[in-house]
């Protein structure tokens, strides 16, 4: 039974989490730029590993009944977006996205932090994904089943993360050329900017 409930979990987070996002394209550029991985990673592994604790243990209902904290969490999560698409943009149109992925000093460890903690928590969708979703999936399971559950859908975030930000490397041939952080840029940009115009037209409920 908790073997169950745990492969539920990891296929219901591992479903959520894979899907394309801003916070798998922030992770998937600073695994290619080798800047401070292991902090980016471990942050968003942590930040999914106490949402869905959090769901689990039923703080998904005060969440959903708060739709105000939803709607400040999308004004803000879109001022965010649009700011840093308008970066990636200025990167794409300026040519300077192609920076050595060895440079560790690119970027401080402390805004990589910051970055990664606005993409975790300023997205309205996580909650819904993490705190509701998942809680509301884990009620099937009683008797301290639920948090196999729990432990399935936080391992599927950890080894998601860890892949995308370590396998990442894998493609640093290919983001050797100039043209390729380009075309990186250009997406990442068009990409936060599209999900800033959704946040502002569709109200998150």
């Amino acid at each position: 039974m908790y073997v169950a409930a745990a492969l539920a979990g990891f296929t219901a987070g591992a479903g959520l989490i894979v899907a394309i996002g801003s916070q798998n394209a922030f992770v998937l550029r600073q695994g290619l730029l080798r800047q401070h991985v292991g902090l980016v990673v471990a942050t968003c592994a942590l930040g999914d590993i106490l949402l869905i604790t959090c769901g689990v243990a039923g703080v998904g209902a005060l969440v959903r009944q708060w739709p105000v904290l939803l709607d400040a969490l999308r004004y803000g999560g879109a001022v965010f977006l649009t700011a840093y698409g308008a970066m990636a943009a200025r990167r794409a149109w300026c040519g300077v996205g192609g920076l050595d992925p060895g440079d560790e000093g690119g970027q401080s460890v402390w805004l990589a932090l910051l970055t990664c903690l606005a993409f975790t928590f300023l997205n309205p969708h996580v909650y819904l994904d993490t705190m509701i979703l998942l809680g509301s999936l884990s009620t099937r399971y009683v008797g301290g089943v639920q948090w196999a559950f729990a432990a399935g859908a936080c391992m599927a975030s950890v080894i998601w993360f860890s892949v995308l930000g370590y396998g990442s490397r894998l493609l640093l041939p290919i983001f050797k050329m100039p043209a390729a952080w380009r075309a990186l840029d250009t997406f990442v940009a068009v990409f936060m900017l599209s999900l800033a115009v959704l946040l502002l037209l569709h109200p998150i409920r």
